[in-house]
């Protein structure tokens, strides 16, 4: 078992990084997340009951991997990560490779897309020690499908830009980025358990991801 919960990972970092920031950088943060909240995308992205878009993506050595090749496997658990930048990311990241063997125990593989190019994926399949499939989203072409996209509101993406570059990670400057959403996908592609959150670093629990499989 691990020793912590995701969520209480989650929160040290948070916690850490509030201790840090500038007042200034946490009105800019939170009034990026008000605006994810404001814009309908929590209510419009594909819900519990919906059915699932199909893809075909590279992983991070390029090869192509689909989804319905899985889905002939058994359930399918699919989240979005938005890149190897983001520490709430890498924490997840590594907390579903702590559950994966009690994922796959209940019959189901886990599927981890991003926008990153597979370059940055391998690098952080790596540096996280990853076991389960990381596919490079390129455009967020399958967020898109999914209704899970928005765009960064400028004064978040001039804080990015002062730290890292996205068109870098992603090959593009869109600033356009994936909710940290986690779908259950059933073999006959229904989705029966949706975690969607315009705060990004919340995220799905494995316990919860376990209790829906």
């Amino acid at each position: 078992m691990q020793s912590t919960d995701l969520k209480t990972a989650l929160d040290a970092r948070k916690a850490g990084w509030a201790e840090k920031a500038s007042d200034e950088i946490k009105r800019i943060y939170t009034e990026g997340i008000d605006d994810v909240e404001n814009s309908g995308i929590l209510a419009s992205a594909k819900q519990t009951g919906d059915t699932a878009p199909g893809f075909s993506l590279q992983n991070a050595t390029g090869k192509a991997v689909s989804l319905s090749e899985y889905l002939e496997k058994g359930p399918v658990v699919l989240t979005w990560y938005r890149g190897g930048w983001c520490p709430y990311c890498n924490i997840t990241l590594r907390h579903l490779q702590q559950a994966l063997p009690d994922i796959q125990a209940a019959g189901a593989q886990l599927l981890a897309l991003t926008p990153e190019l597979p370059d940055k994926s391998l690098t952080t399949q790596e540096k996280n020690e990853l076991s389960f499939e990381v596919l490079t989203d390129k455009n967020l072409s399958v967020a898109k499908e999914y209704g899970i996209v928005f765009k960064l509101i400028d004064e978040v993406g001039e804080v990015y830009r002062k730290n890292f570059s996205l068109l870098e990670y992603n090959g593009n400057d869109s600033d356009e980025l994936p909710l940290a959403a986690t779908y259950v996908i059933q073999p006959d592609g229904k989705i029966t358990y949706a975690f969607l959150d315009a705060e990004y670093r919340n995220r799905a629990e494995p316990a919860d991801i376990l209790a829906a499989l």
